[in-house]
């Protein structure tokens, strides 16, 4: 029997991924080496590395796409094997190949199953030889009214890129040329094919791992059904509401995939289930995925640990454990759902999550690092298991809720709207959940008051201003005073709502609220302020970094930038500017995109990609394109002008006179 024992492993890979296989290399006693590129000098999965090996740029296409500098990387460090994490190079079958021949242990599968299952339309074609049931394929170029609405899809990679709905067929083309050109950027590889679109189908997959001695275990399924823009926001394991006989046909099927290709290591293949429970095949994704923790406790499993052990060439037990409970898990990102899933950058000023049983927190993030324009905006994830399901997911958006997360905008409060959602409270689950409810998710929550949040800031701030910042100061209610109120303003992120806070400051005691019914002051130190709220008593956590202010409640927290009084008129842009809302870099133009020619209102100008998301820029109305600042290739800062779109007032409907 093969033996090889990994003593240094590299991880060809960064961030969360890179952190978490770590973790488990540490507890196994393997040495571990990091690479990095300059954008990532300093991170965490630089700094938990026993060692670390610089790759040089800060583009993934320079850096960690660079398979043969991070080969050169392994030998340079003296490491025996080679694990890709997921993304990048993970299902690069060149990349295993080139591990493999420089004498490295390759912590993934076959090279010839990465190959067979590279390219979605060939492994359907594969699937359909083993009995795994599929979508029929459509072809776009005859495809009629009675084929919609179809799905396109780029063949050779996921995460949503290239992937574009169609819903009426005179859009077609320009989709399949859209969906072409975004598969060719993300993977170097423009194939597109089409399918039915299954409407309010349920994603649900299983996770599989075999050994090179003919052992295949199915590790249960796993719900993903919650995506934005295609990809996954949060999992959960088993997958509720599937009977025994389709939980029975899903672990078949799959277990048939990873035989037919002579799969080894972990792996999941993929499954949409429609509304009365048929399942097709979508894809074998040949790594470990991003939700492989759900699996790991309901199995109480390491799956990293096995990956490693099946690498070295050690056999599976017969069966795999019993599972046992459920577990859910959420995927914190810097971003903004209420506008159009924007990535956000900056500086995170903490990340802290409560210790509780059952709680687990994988990230690549701590406090004090800064979120990057070039990599994905997925800060961490949350992961609870319980007993049961509903046990389960109250004690994840309990968790979410009471987090502390200072820095940019991220989706924790669509997070935690969602787990309490009555539809996935039932398992009404289906891919199109945020397309139906993303309105009232990330509409302001009852009981959100941002109102006594600003005063409670406005009160620390008060007190810190004083010298040295007074001790506690309790009393049980303000009295009147002859001076009059301070103000202060300040605007929420991230709707930018302005909020103005009057207070008094005593020569003695503690600042007061001015004007504020139903308020009364308990007690106010620098980071903490306790008020009565209309007869309850409740506690505010407040953060100052510059002039930004962080106040965290029980329930809810807040972000404001302090305002100075009066707003400076050189701040104001020209009508009709269209502003960077992310850095990022221009990709693209609309076709004869120039100063001085006319645009249409809606009309998408300039493609924006930031964080792995490519954003498109849309004319504000209807008009003349009077300045053009971008081009592609350019680099640009949030905020930085594009264009500038002329309204043209013959453009604007006049309303008909009424009689």
């Amino acid at each position: 029997m093969r033996s090889d024992v990994i003593q240094t492993l590299l991880v060809a890979n960064r961030g969360e991924i890179a952190c978490r296989i770590f973790r488990t290399c540490r507890d196994l006693g393997i040495t571990t080496v990091a690479v990095y590129s300059d954008a990532d000098d300093g991170a965490l999965h630089v700094r938990e590395a026993d060692l670390a090996v610089r790759l040089p740029g800060a583009a993934p296409a320079d850096t960690y796409l660079r398979g043969d500098l991070v080969v050169a990387a392994a030998l340079a460090a003296g490491a025996d094997a080679v694990h890709p994490g997921y993304g990048f190079l993970s299902e690069n079958a060149a990349f295993a190949a080139a591990v493999q021949d420089a004498g490295l242990v390759w912590v993934g599968p076959p090279v010839k199953a990465i190959e067979l299952m590279a390219s979605k339309t060939r492994a359907k074609e594969l699937m359909a030889g083993a009995g795994v049931p599929l979508l029929a394929p459509v072809d776009p170029t005859t495809a009629a009214e009675d084929d919609l609405p179809l799905l396109l899809k780029a063949a050779a990679g996921g995460g949503g890129r290239g992937m574009r709905i169609v819903r009426e067929l005179g859009a077609l083309p320009g989709e399949l040329l859209a969906a072409a050109a975004e598969a060719a950027s993300a993977f170097g590889d423009g194939e597109v094919f089409a399918e039915p679109y299954v409407e309010r189908g349920r994603h649900v997959e299983v996770q599989v791992m075999a050994d090179e001695h003919d052992t295949v275990w199915a590790l249960g399924t796993r719900d993903c059904s919650l995506q934005r823009r295609h990809q996954k926001v949060i999992e959960e394991a088993p997958a509720p509401g599937l009977d025994d006989a389709l939980r029975a046909r899903l672990h078949a099927a799959a277990t048939a995939a990873a035989r037919a290709v002579g799969y080894r290591g972990a792996g999941t293949v993929e499954f949409l289930v429609s509304a009365d429970g048929r399942p097709y095949f979508l894809e074998m994704n040949t790594r470990l995925q991003v939700e492989h923790p759900v699996t790991e406790a309901v199995f109480g499993l390491d799956l990293v640990a096995l990956q490693l052990r099946v690498a070295e060439g050690g056999p599976l037990g017969a069966t795999p454990p019993s599972p046992s409970g459920h577990a859910v898990e959420a995927r914190l990102y810097a971003e903004d759902p209420a506008r159009d899933w924007q990535p956000q950058t900056g500086a995170l000023l903490a990340l802290d999550l409560p210790d509780a049983p059952g709680l687990r927190l994988d990230t690549g993030y701590t406090g004090g690092d800064t979120i990057g324009v070039h990599y994905d905006p997925m800060l961490a994830k949350v992961i609870a298991h319980a007993p049961t399901r509903a046990e389960a997911v109250r004690l994840l958006a309990r968790a979410l809720e009471r987090a502390l997360i200072h820095g940019p905008v991220t989706n924790r409060e669509l997070l935690v709207r969602s787990l309490r959602h009555p539809d996935f409270a039932a398992a009404r689950l289906d891919t199109g959940f945020y397309d139906r409810h993303l309105a009232a998710l990330t509409a302001p929550a009852a009981g959100h008051d941002p109102a006594r949040a600003a005063l409670a800031g406005a009160l620390a701030a008060a007190v810190t201003a004083t010298s040295g910042g007074p001790a506690p100061t309790r009393f049980g209610a303000w009295r009147n005073v002859p001076s009059g109120p301070q103000l202060k303003r300040y605007r929420s992120e991230p709707d930018g709502a302005e909020h103005e806070v009057a207070y008094r400051t005593p020569r003695t005691g503690a600042p007061e609220p001015h004007d504020a019914p139903g308020v009364r002051v308990l007690a106010v130190t620098p980071d903490r302020v306790a008020l009565e709220l209309d007869g309850v008593a409740r506690h505010f956590t407040v953060t100052a970094d510059g002039d930004r202010v962080f106040v965290d409640t029980d329930a809810a927290s807040y972000t404001f930038t302090a305002l100075p009084r009066f707003t400076d008129p050189a701040t104001h842009t020209e009508p009709g500017s269209l502003l960077a809302p992310m850095p990022g870099t221009v990709v693209r133009l609309a076709e004869g995109l120039a100063a001085g020619v006319p645009v249409e209102a809606g009309q998408p100008l300039i493609w924006l990609e930031a964080m792995k998301m490519e954003h498109r820029i849309l004319a504000p109305a209807s008009g003349l394109l009077t300045a053009l600042h971008a081009a592609p290739g350019h680099q640009v800062e949030v905020g930085a002008l594009l264009a500038v779109v002329q309204e043209d007032p013959a453009a604007i409907p006049v309303p008909e006179e009424t009689a």
